[in-house]
């Protein structure tokens, strides 16, 4: 009978454990910047629903593969929220910007027809010139244009009379100038970008802190339990890395729509010049939990390493660490480059939003 000694302190399965936390606890509200940021501008112009359609299909993919494969129930669950969530995104996006899927932005000429727009213009515009054909004016003419000239004239001076003066109690006294208002001195962005960034290192300090705590509480309730139920036989015991084919294809799916859900985005945001109606937070809580959970795969520690951390006799046989460990990086692979190469194109995205940051009005 071998003797629990638990080891107290910072080891690879408590990596593993708070990476995992954090990356759930940035997963579980990456999505609220910006359905508020929709909200708030009643909006979704920003964000190109192709980017949102593919990451919905990646989603769908995630779940397939996670429940195939075996992984974890975490991730499971997690795959299942995120769909939901991306339906959640995709029918404010309908909602606002109708049932299509197109990203085109309307032209320049376009939305000069709608700036000339006045409360004052006619209900249906039409061209009074091309209407009536010219013809060479006659004498008639000339004095009807001249009696109405001077009628205009007679009028407009008319109205600036104030009819107070007209009493003799009141004197004349002429108006002072009005002043002219000093002109208006252009806002500097320096100070709501610097607000910007203190609220969103705040919001992620926030998240993060609050994954690491639901380690440490996740941690202390389940410590007793898990030294209790350890014995040198549950490593044989326990459910063996297997590798799923058709969890495996889904796999890869999943990992190539997320890679090329980014490239909507990007092309918008490159056409439009501008990141003005996508939220930066929503990126980069994107960009933290995809760091992180893949930090939590490559923290990884075989079972015979842990049964050797309470059981002082147990110990790995010679290769059998390294063989456990590249058959768990292996299984995971497809998660890996899914999540790593998101994290790059999520960084292409922050570029744009420094190049574009003085566009945003």
């Amino acid at each position: 009978m071998f003797s629990a000694s638990p080891k107290v302190g910072m080891d690879i399965e408590a990596l593993s454990g708070i990476c995992g936390c954090i990356s759930i606890a940035c997963w579980i509200v990456v999505f609220s910047p910006q359905i508020i940021e929709n909200f708030r501008r009643h909006s979704a112009d920003g964000l190109s629903l192709i980017f949102i359609v593919i990451w919905l299909a990646g989603d769908v993919f995630n779940i397939l593969g996670a429940v195939l494969q075996g992984v974890i129930p975490t991730m499971t669950i997690l795959a299942v929220y995120y769909t939901l969530a991306d339906i959640v995104l995709l029918g404010q996006c309908f909602y606002y910007r109708g049932f299509t899927l197109s990203d085109a932005q309307p032209t320049s000429d376009e939305e000069a027809i709608v700036d000339e727009t006045t409360e004052e213009s006619p209900l249906l515009a039409h061209d009074s010139t091309a209407a009536r054909p010219t013809s060479r004016p006659t004498a008639a003419d000339a004095d009807r244009n001249r009696r109405s000239s001077s009628f205009s004239s007679f009028h407009s001076h008319l109205n600036q009379v104030d009819a107070t003066h007209l009493s003799p109690a009141t004197p004349l006294i002429p108006s002072a100038k009005p002043t002219v208002d000093p002109p208006a001195v252009p806002v500097s962005t320096s100070a709501s970008s610097l607000r910007t960034f203190v609220l969103n290192t705040i919001a992620l300090i926030l998240v993060c802190a609050a994954g690491v705590l639901g380690w440490f509480l996740s941690t202390r309730s389940s410590q007793s339990q898990r030294f209790h139920d350890a014995s040198p036989d549950s490593a044989s015991e326990s459910k063996a890395l297997r590798f799923d084919l058709w969890g495996q294809i889904f796999g890869y799916l999943c990992a190539a729509l997320y890679l090329g859900s980014r490239v909507p985005q990007l092309l918008l945001n490159y056409r439009r010049k501008s990141t003005e109606g996508v939220s930066m937070l929503f990126f980069l809580f994107a960009c933290v939990g995809n760091l992180t959970y893949v930090m939590s795969i490559f923290a990884y520690e075989p079972e015979c390493a842990k049964l050797g951390r309470v059981y002082k006799a147990v110990q790995c046989e010679e290769g059998e660490w390294s063989s456990e460990y590249q058959r768990y990086i292996l299984i995971n692979t497809s998660w890996i480059i899914g999540s790593a190469g998101t994290l790059l194109l999520d960084l292409m995205i922050f570029t744009q939003f420094w190049i574009y940051r003085k566009n945003v009005k």
